[in-house]
């Protein structure tokens, strides 16, 4: 097998493509699609978003410190495009999506009622990296969508929410899972 060199870049895929909410107001509250996200600390709950410092959001949330990130899924795909090449300084991204707004409980951010899982933040400490600033977050709270919780488990199933990824300029829902955490180096039960 062999490859080819290729000039430098951000060639991590796939990606979250997630809605980052943002603005505790209804007449401020904006949403944007984000791909550079990743989780920073489990312990405490940390994450990251990136977000290009002439975004519309980026002055709300550093005004703020505060915002929430929405996973997507593949109905949620139209939106999710929609939001991240139109402006909220042009349009009422909620309106225009049909995304319902619903009111934060850990934050003063509306989440996305149709988003499968909402992750509450605040913003911890902001970096200056370049062409974006990375926005490092505490998370103060998650809001589970209940259709996805076993009633008689408490498991949530968050993989049967359909999720949606970004690899490349493109969105794919995810496929079949192919294993889980650890089976590589599962031992057989004995009987």
């Amino acid at each position: 097998m062999s490859h080819v060199e290729w000039k430098a870049g951000t060639m991590v895929y796939p990606a979250p493509a997630v809605l980052v909410s943002c603005g505790s107001t209804r007449a401020c509250a904006n949403l944007i699609t984000v791909a550079w996200t990743g989780t920073i600390c489990t312990n405490p709950p940390m994450l990251s978003i990136s977000v290009r410092k002439e975004r519309h959001s980026h002055a709300i949330i550093s005004s703020e410190m505060q915002f929430t990130v929405n996973l997507t899924t593949a109905a949620m795909a139209r939106a999710t495009d929609w939001c991240g090449v139109k402006s909220g300084r042009d349009y009422d991204k909620w309106t225009e999506t049909g995304l319902t707004p619903v009111p934060g409980v850990k934050n003063t951010c509306f989440y996305v009622a149709e988003s499968p899982l909402a992750i509450e933040c605040r913003v911890k400490e902001i970096i200056d990296l370049g062409s974006h600033d990375m926005f490092i977050a505490d998370v103060l709270g998650l809001l589970a969508d209940e259709q996805y919780i076993d009633p008689e488990t408490g498991a949530f199933d968050l993989a049967a929410s359909g999720l949606m990824a970004y690899v490349h300029g493109g969105y794919y829902s995810l496929g079949e899972k192919l294993g889980h955490f650890g089976f590589s180096v599962r031992k057989n039960k004995k009987r």
